[in-house]
């Protein structure tokens, strides 16, 4: 007999409920847990307006290295920690220091001309290319072994609402701003506001089963064929939901979030601590293993009144380096950033590497820099870019410095880190000399 009937009429027709039918005949590949090959990770942190170099960079090159007083909460991972001092930003163009520090940071290409203005410079609009962290994501999502649920995540802490050059970073491509969450309570359902939604799958999937093994000795060799691969995805996804289910019970606790938090100021530390728990439980559960998160934006006036500064941030990154006082607040103000990313280092060292061995930071490496080198000159020399962690392989407990280079080559370094060997990244005059050499 002969059948000339679509899949999806013969599914209908054979009586298996609506519901289940888009995941019979869609359900990707998502074998990701391939205990093969260890999963590795990257985390993007920024902080804006630039530091102070003094009291940032270590005096000494190599092991020997001792931490400023900003990088002092960096202290228990010492031995994961690698200075990178001596990579500048080079993409120049329309828009301010700023714009292009934040926008250019990890594109590492030239703003659009646009509409807005920043300082004294030309008006910019959104950056020509893609930023690196997306363009890992799209090459860890290509292969099966290291697919994920979201491929990425994109957090903050008090980003402003306006979209405009100064308040986004990570770029899908050309033209196109990924806006980080910063509402701790809107993260949450996006990373669990499906686990009804799972338990109601798993239940369709068994109705599938019946319904294909049902129909099975009723069809043709070819029907037969296309069932069996049928009933093959539906085994994987209940071997990925399973695999979610161990892998989020591996991780600590999911965190259970305090009602009332409001995104204003004051909450800057609590809305952090939240955002960052929430993102290490979504890699012990490899929702994601690519992640950015930014801490206010480009120009960002957070009013530290919690550790008794009640200026703001951007102010006071102006004032002159004579005026010791504020060059006190700025040291407080970066040494805090620091302990958001010491944090983040810490959650992910104190979390079992679900299936082993270690730990979460073990397989990932936290990029922590910043769109200025100097806030009070708008340089884009000697961007900070500190990495911490063992997702890449890098050779780490120590302070390195370059002369002067393109940081292009760094983002092609960490593309090259994850397998995906880019020629260049950017704007490829910066990269003419290959990725950046000295992390292994």
């Amino acid at each position: 007999m002969a059948f000339t009937r679509t899949r999806r009429e013969f599914v209908r027709d054979l009586g298996i409920s609506a519901a289940a039918v888009p995941f019979v005949l869609n359900l990707p590949s998502l074998a990701f847990a391939n205990q093969a090959k260890r999963k590795q990770r990257i985390v993007f942190v920024f902080s804006p307006n630039g530091i102070v170099p003094k009291d940032f960079w270590p005096d000494t090159e190599g092991a020997d290295f001792k931490l400023k007083a900003i990088l002092e909460p960096l202290a228990p991972f010492q031995k994961k920690t690698l200075t990178l001092h001596g990579l500048c930003d080079r993409i120049r163009g329309d828009g301010d220091g700023h714009m292009r520090g934040i926008g250019c940071l990890l594109t590492g290409i030239e703003l659009f001309p646009g509409n807005i203005q920043g300082g004294s410079d030309t008006p910019a609009g959104w950056a020509k290319g893609i930023s690196v962290d997306q363009e890992i994501k799209n090459h860890l999502q290509k292969d099966a072994a290291t697919k994920t649920r979201f491929g990425s995540l994109e957090l903050g802490v008090m980003v402003p609402e306006r979209a405009d050059t100064w308040t986004r970073w990570s770029y899908a491509g050309a033209n196109k701003p990924l806006t980080p969450i910063d509402d701790p309570y809107q993260l949450f359902n996006k990373l669990y506001g499906r686990a009804k939604d799972n338990e109601a799958l798993a239940s369709i999937l068994d109705g599938v089963k019946d319904d294909l093994k049902k129909v099975g000795d009723k069809v043709g060799a070819a029907d037969k064929k296309l069932l069996d691969e049928h009933a093959a995805f539906v085994r994987d996804m209940e071997k990925e939901l399973k695999e979610q289910k161990a892998a989020a019970s591996a991780g600590h606790a999911v965190p259970k979030l305090e009602p009332g938090m409001k995104r204003v100021n004051e909450n800057m530390p609590q809305i952090s601590k939240t955002q960052i728990d929430l993102l290490v439980n979504s890699f012990a559960a490899d929702f994601a293993r690519v992640a950015s998160y930014q801490i206010t934006n480009s120009v960002g006036q957070a009013r530290m009144k919690w550790l008794g500064v009640d200026e703001g941030h951007h102010d006071l990154s102006h004032e002159p380096d004579s005026n010791e006082k504020a060059q006190e607040k700025l040291v407080k103000i970066n040494r805090w950033y620091c302990e958001q990313v010491a944090y983040l280092a810490k959650r992910l060292a104190d979390t079992p590497e679900p299936g082993g061995p270690g730990s979460l930071l073990d397989n990932t490496l936290i990029v922590w820099t910043n769109e200025l080198g100097k806030g009070n000159s708008h340089t884009m020399d000697n961007i900070p870019f500190v990495l911490v962690g063992g997702g890449l392989d890098y050779k780490m407990g120590r302070a390195l410095k370059y002369n002067k280079l393109p940081h292009n080559r760094l983002l092609m370094a960490l593309a090259h880190g994850f397998g995906h060997n880019v020629k260049t990244f950017g704007n490829p005059t910066y990269c003419a000399q290959g990725a950046l050499t000295g992390l292994v």
